[in-house]
């Protein structure tokens, strides 16, 4: 939809239902003030639908504006069922950027809460204006408040583990302990929203509450709740995960490999790596410079009666920018640096630039998931 501040926006196929469902929605409680509209009230809630994503795009810049001041990367923002992420690509560094961070969204959508209750002011009660801005008012600020609430993934989830963080010095704490408090929260959304709907503490008369309202009301606060609980255990996954990365070491995952020319046959590069227990061929010119990469899965595509009569440069990837990695690469910026470079295998080089060996993304992807199956000590 557009790349403000250099981030590029977008739009989820799931928020045209959630659209859809803020029109109807909507449009039946217009009707009530304002019965004369007719269907012209779908249209007008359709306008508040949009303005209403319209504020949360607001909140997300939020983040991403203070993201990109603490220099932390934002790969977009998008738009989606209940609300927004700023899929932000690092961690901070220090629980008081993780706080100011996760408070400036909550606190934007507070201030337009305040800017449209300011603008009631300008506008006659009872009329389409009057309507539409009461409506944006309310709906900033259940935005902000249920954002303050204490419990990943939510902003006041990643507030309280910057707390637990600054408290006792380590981020996974806070983490778990932001994410367990999510969980509860969604337990009590699924249980507590449609009694708190039947109740009567909204303002709407329990008595006109009907069946269809009754599953409606369900079913959001199921919704709602899985999207809380979801998202608690991501966030708790993700910690853990990162606790392990810096085990993703480019020197324990490289495959040894043996330097064989462009016109070798495959059969004979396959049995001088058998010999020499490498796993991996690299091909080099006539002074023994890398050039290309023997790809694995073309290795394995060669029937075992052809190798003696493929020579391994028909079935070597050329060195292209990015696919030389440093031995002592590892972690976050080793997994940076192969996102930035997309390729199926890496030449890896010592400082002094001889080679080391071949890095297989296939082996990285392995090691990754274990790092996720590993419990936290």
């Amino acid at each position: 939809m557009g790349r403000p501040f250099g981030v590029p926006v977008y739009v989820a196929p799931s928020w045209f239902l959630v659209a859809a469902l803020i029109t109807w929605v909507f449009g039946d409680q217009i009707e009530r003030v304002l019965p004369e509209l007719g269907n012209l009230r779908y249209l007008v809630s359709l306008f508040f639908a949009v303005a209403f994503y319209a504020s949360v795009l607001v909140h997300e810049l939020a983040h991403t504006i203070a993201a990109l001041r603490f220099k932390l990367p934002v790969r977009r923002i998008q738009l989606q069922f209940f609300g927004g992420v700023s899929e932000i690509e690092k961690e901070t560094e220090t629980p008081g950027r993780e706080f100011v961070l996760a408070f400036v969204g909550p606190l934007l959508s507070l201030v337009l809460a305040g800017v449209f209750y300011a603008a009631l002011y300008a506008v006659e009660p009872g009329t389409v204006p009057g309507v539409l801005v009461a409506g944006l008012m309310v709906s900033n600020l259940i935005v902000a408040v249920f954002n303050l609430l204490p419990g990943l993934p939510l902003d006041g989830g990643r507030m309280l583990r910057a707390v637990v963080w600054k408290i006792t010095g380590k981020p996974m704490s806070g983490t778990i302990a932001a994410a367990w408090i999510g969980r509860a929260l969604a337990v009590a959304v699924l249980i507590g929203l449609p009694l708190i709907t039947h109740t009567g503490i909204l303002g709407n008369d329990s008595g006109d509450i009907g069946g269809m309202e009754t599953v409606t009301d369900a079913l959001l606060a199921a919704i709602l709740a899985a999207i809380i609980w979801t998202g608690a255990g991501n966030s708790l996954r993700m910690a853990r995960l990162r606790e392990h990365l810096p085990e993703l070491r480019a020197r324990a995952l490289t495959r040894r490999a043996v330097p064989v020319a462009a016109d070798t046959p495959l059969s004979e590069g396959l049995r001088r790596a058998n010999e020499a227990g490498a796993r991996a061929l690299v091909v080099v010119d006539g002074q023994g410079e890398p050039t290309a990469i023997v790809r694995e899965t073309a290795i394995v595509g060669v029937p075992q009666h052809r190798r003696p009569w493929v020579a391994v440069g028909g079935l070597a990837q050329d060195l292209a920018e990015g696919m030389r990695i440093p031995a002592e690469l590892a972690g976050e910026p080793l997994l940076d640096r192969l996102r930035s470079h997309p390729a199926t295998e890496y030449l890896v080089t010592e400082e002094s630039g001889a080679v080391y060996g071949v890095l297989s993304t296939a082996d990285v992807e392995r090691a990754f998931v274990q790092a996720m199956a590993r419990k936290s000590d």
